[in-house]
This record gives C-alpha cells, structure tokens and sequence, in this order.
C-alpha cells in the first residue's frame, strides 16, 4: 500500500512539474524549448532528492541514530566546496581556454564529486587507524566545519565578481535552476550505481543496526562495512550537490518520516525513501517556480523551511522516549 501511494505521488508530482513554470506551453515554437528545460529540472531535483534520502538511509543505519544525516560525515560540506571551488578555477585561474576545452554545465558536477570523494578519503586515513565510530562522528563534524569555513573563504573571494558571487552563492543554497541534461547524464551512472549499492548492502545495514558486537558475531566485518557505507554515501551525496547544491535536511527527514510505515528492514527502505525523497524535491522545486519574485527563491531554502520544523518534531519524540 505505502509503494502504491508513493508511486502514486511522484506520478502526479512529475506530471506537475511538467506543467507549471514560466513560460505558455501553448506557444508551439518555444513548447520544445519549455519542455526541455522543465524535464531537466524535474530529473534533477528526483535524483538530488532520491540520492540524498537514501544516503540519510545508509547513515542512520551506520549510526543507529535517527537523527543523523549525509552531512555528518563532511561530504555534503566537502561536495559544496568542490563544485565552488572548480567553478571559481575555471572562471578566475584557468580562463576561458580550459573552459573551452570542458562542457561549462561539467565543470561544477565533476568538482561536486571530486570534494565528496576527498572528504571520503580522510575518513578512509582515519577509520583504518581507530576503529571507533566515535572518532568517525567527530571526524565528521570537523571535516563539516572546515569544509564550510573554507567554502565561505571562497565565497568571499567570489564576490569580487558579481556574476561568479552570485554563481556561488546560489550553488551554495541550493538550486537545480539550468541544470542541463549533460550534467544528468553524468551524474545518473553515480545515482544509480549508489543505490543499488546500499540496497545490496542492506542486510549488513540491519545487522550494523543491531549493534556491532552481534554483527561481528554474525560473521560481519565492521570496520569493513564502515567504510562501505561511507562510500556509498560519498557516492549518493556528491551526486545530489552535483545537480542541486546544497539541500538541507532532506536526507535526515525522509527516511526517518517512512520507517514508521515500512519498518527498519533496508530493503524495503531504500527504494521507497528514494521514491519519497525524489517527489519531495521536485515538488519544492515545484513551489519555488510558483512563488511569485524578481529572483528565484533557493530550493535549499525551501527544503529547509519544511524539514526544519519536522526535524525539531522528530528531537522532540526522541527526547521524550529517552526520559519516559
């Protein structure tokens, strides 16, 4: 039932994705024009949403913690200063020659995945000599802090040109605003490949869930299926900033508003939260093209206006269960 009603939602959602935006699809020389870039934009925001809810998936299992999220590792941080950080070389240090040479819509998704996986590779470096997931947590929450204080270095630098500032600081908030199908192509393979990965994975997930004593015993390798899952989310969260920058809280909501409806198994959960979580973005997107203003409104914002509230929702049901 809860699969029907997804699917269900995500049908009308694209349909309606399809329809609303600027422009009259009954103009037929720009129909085609209208079409196109509306697709763009509602694959995008379906693929940044799935990748970044079953990423949530992946890290709340490893965590056994319903609160964590794909940025408690640092490589939401590190997939955000990529994509800013290729942009700004391309613009203000290589010119327009190497822009030439690369496709302009490749040069953010390519740094987007390139920061995800360094920030991967530090984890790697520091679990393989302490095998503690405390120490994997805290790495994280350092990774996070460098990495946006960083990425606000680069922000600053930006702003001596208008148009890159402003580049920047509307990847920094999220938007899948001109996305084209280039980017999508290169992403998919990575979306597709991260998914399939962490459902195969699923039965070490629910074992990991469990706890790590009784995985161990159950012929689990621990610090093995550590660095899997961070790979895994790695992969999943350079995929979603890739095509939409950064948009909060939706791998920290979505999975935890489903297990309630489907249970813990990851199985199960991984295609339904990746279902929930691509009609989620796309129907943000969706009201950002509604809203009425000169600019468009970030779709991170939107994210987070509606995930905020439900994440304190969340801590308050968790704080109560801890003292009753």
């Amino acid at each position: 039932m809860v699969r029907l009603v997804l699917t269900l939602a995500l049908l009308v959602t694209l349909a309606l994705s399809i329809a609303v935006g600027a422009g009259d699809l009954g103009a037929e020389e720009l129909r085609e024009t209208y079409l196109t870039l509306r697709t763009g934009r509602t694959l995008a925001a379906f693929i940044a949403g799935a990748s970044l809810s079953v990423a949530g998936v992946v890290v709340q299992g490893l965590f056994r913690n319903p609160l964590a999220s794909p940025s408690i590792l640092g490589t939401t941080a590190g997939a955000v200063l990529g994509g800013n950080g290729a942009l700004m070389l391309f613009e203000l240090v290589l010119g327009a020659a190497a822009i030439a040479s690369v496709p302009a819509e490749m040069i953010v998704p390519f740094g987007c995945v390139v920061g995800a996986f360094l920030s991967l590779l530090v984890l790697v470096f520091v679990v393989r000599r302490v095998n503690d997931l405390l120490v994997l947590l805290l790495t994280g929450f350092i990774l996070s802090a460098l990495f946006v204080s960083l990425g606000s270095f680069l922000t600053s630098l930006a702003q001596e040109s208008w148009q890159l500032g402003r580049a920047v600081i509307a990847f920094s908030l999220g938007s899948v605003s001109g996305t084209g199908l280039r980017q999508i192509a290169f992403v998919t393979p990575l979306f597709l490949v991260g998914v399939a990965a962490s459902y195969a994975w699923g039965r070490t997930l629910d074992l990991l869930a469990s706890g790590e004593e009784e995985a161990a015993s159950l012929g689990v390798d621990v610090r093995s299926a550590r660095l899997w899952a961070a790979v895994w989310v790695a992969v999943l969260t350079g995929s979603a900033v890739a095509l939409g920058g950064a948009l909060n809280f939706v791998g920290l909501v979505i999975p935890h508003l489903l297990r309630p409806f489907v249970g813990s198994v990851h199985r199960r959960l991984v295609p339904l939260t990746a279902i929930a979580g691509g009609t989620f973005v796309v129907l943000a997107d969706v009201v950002v093209r509604t809203i009425p203003s000169r600019t468009e409104v970030p779709l991170g914002v939107i994210t987070a206006l509606v995930g905020a509230p439900v994440f304190l929702v969340i801590l308050h049901r968790v704080l109560r269960g801890h003292h009753g």
